[in-house]
């Protein structure tokens, strides 16, 4: 007997930016089916006409490009079941066909009710005490349906061009059972389950339907999805089983809610940059209202450091190691240490992944970024020093463990690249006093007078006038610091005195002499 080739599926609906909680959807399948040789499939589900969104499946692809996660089969690169939109897949007439055959068997059957009779019937049942009115098993009974209507009734309402849904004919009272691949086995009564519609009014199937036919028909062997999806998981399992396809039927994994910093509620594409933090991989401008939304690239995350903080959203691999390449994910995901409970994102844990992959990246290879930032902002040419290979090499060796975005190089690391013109009135009202200028203006000339400026002779200079005029190094270190840089913190002070050269700290330290007398 031959073993099926693994293959899943990552099916969002393109109604706007894809919310990070999808891309970590996206990443699980991706990373469960390369781990086990399969193949990973991209399906665009936009059966809902109403909520689609231009520009939000280019968005989709542009952004599981960005991550790594490459698609195999699907939307973008094609395939064998083409096509893999589902409003396509309509057009041939694939999920009517499905429809009518459960119809035929007695599964389903033609509703006609009205708006205002669905809402009429929504209000009767909460008048009666009902807080979650449903379609169901008794409702039905009393609704203008292909059950309560005799068929040359349905017929002629068929006939005569009125609208109608397909619905699930659920049954009463049976115990219907599935294994999640996380939550393990799941039973649910088939009298709180109510009659799903199948098939809109305009043609179009529900997600209920439509990723079921599809998912058979494309050969998928697990499906993949939010736990928001885990409570229509028995009606899923009765259309299987009335279209004949429990054995066809792959296995569900219903992966955990991303939840909010504070734990409270799912983290929502509302929650954005209303938070201070992305939620979505990419920027995106809504097309309609012009709302940007700003995403974790143009935030300046490394794809590898968001990929594997999503990763940890849920699942761990059991061991103490956190930083993990796509290979090593891949290596290592199971669903057994995929989470059951909501995972609390943290905006924090977020950064220090992306700090950690800041430091892995080499200092040759930053500085190479670096240069041509630092010649637009500070509007260098091409032969000041300061846009050198050697120095940015060396900037960067001292900014490199103080940052944890690469633009963090230039926003705290500025007055490596222009003298400052502002001094931190702070450390200046609390260690400046007039007399120390004798004492600056002595290291001037000490320094002045030095024939290697390097670290070692920079210090031993610094500590000599300092005993020479009775100051301890204390005393003066942070103004030094303030007088060079302008601020009052930053990268180590001496390698910093050595980077800038002895004509430059002079000039430097003269410019703010002037300024503080």
């Amino acid at each position: 007997m031959s073993i099926k080739k693994i293959r899943t599926r990552f099916a969002p609906s393109p109604t706007g930016p894809l919310h990070m909680g999808g891309v970590r959807t996206a990443l699980f399948c991706y990373l469960f089916a390369k781990k086990h040789g399969g193949d990973f499939l991209l399906r665009i589900e936009d059966t809902d006409q109403s909520r689609y969104v231009p520009g939000a499946e280019e968005y989709i692809v542009a952004a599981l490009n960005w991550c790594g996660i490459q698609i195999d089969e699907g939307v973008s690169v094609g395939g064998k079941f083409e096509p893999y939109r589902q409003s396509e897949r309509k057009e041939q007439g694939i999920y009517l066909k499905y429809a009518k055959e459960m119809v035929a068997s007695g599964h389903a059957y033609y509703a006609f009710d009205s708006a205002d009779e669905l809402e009429e019937m929504r209000n009767r049942l909460i008048a009666a005490g009902n807080v979650a009115p449903q379609y169901n098993h008794e409702t039905r009974k009393t609704m203008s349906n292909s059950l309560t209507l005799s068929a040359k009734e349905v017929d002629d309402k068929i006939a005569s061009g009125i609208p109608y849904v397909i619905r699930l004919k659920v049954p009463s009272g049976e115990e219907i059972t599935f294994t999640d691949l996380i939550r393990g086995e799941v039973t649910v009564n088939s009298s709180l389950v109510d009659d799903k519609v199948l098939l809109k009014s305009d043609g179009m199937p529900t997600y209920h339907l439509a990723h079921i036919v599809d998912d058979v028909l494309m050969e998928i062997t697990h499906a993949i999805r939010g736990e928001e999806w885990l409570p229509s998981a028995p009606a899923h399992i009765l259309i299987y089983r009335y279209l004949g396809w429990e054995t066809s039927m792959p296995q569900y994994a219903h992966l955990p809610l991303l939840l909010k910093p504070d734990g409270n509620g799912k983290l929502s594409k509302r929650d954005g940059d209303r938070l201070g933090f992305p939620v979505f991989p990419l920027d995106w401008q809504d097309p309609n209202t012009g709302e940007k939304s700003s995403g974790y690239r143009e935030r300046g995350y490394y794809p590898e450091a968001f990929v594997n903080m999503l990763a940890f959203l849920g699942w761990n691999p059991g061991t103490e190691q956190e930083l993990f390449t796509m290979e090593e994910l891949i290596q290592h995901f199971s669903f057994e240490h995929v989470h059951k409970a909501g995972a609390r994102f943290d905006p924090e844990k977020a950064k220090w992944f992306n700090e950690q992959y800041l430091r892995k990246q080499t200092t040759e290879a930053l500085a190479n970024r670096l240069q041509p930032v630092v010649k637009s902002k500070f509007n260098l040419g091409d032969d000041d020093v300061k846009v050198s290979s050697d120095y940015l090499v060396k900037a960067v060796t001292l900014l490199k463990d103080r940052v944890q975005f690469e633009s963090e190089l230039i926003e705290k690391g500025s007055y490596l690249f222009q003298a400052p013109d502002v001094y931190d009135e702070q450390v200046l009202a609390k260690k400046w006093k007039p007399e120390l200028a004798s004492f600056f203006n002595a290291l001037i000339e000490n320094l002045r007078s030095l024939e290697e400026f390097n670290s070692v002779a920079v210090d031993t200079a610094i500590k000599s006038t300092a005993a020479t005029s009775g100051i301890k190094p204390g005393e003066i270190m942070q103004l030094l610091r303030v007088f060079v840089s302008g601020q009052g913190a930053g990268v180590d002070l001496i390698g910093m005195l050595e980077l800038f050269g002895k004509n430059e700290v002079i000039e430097r330290l003269n410019k703010a002499l002037k300024k503080v007398n």
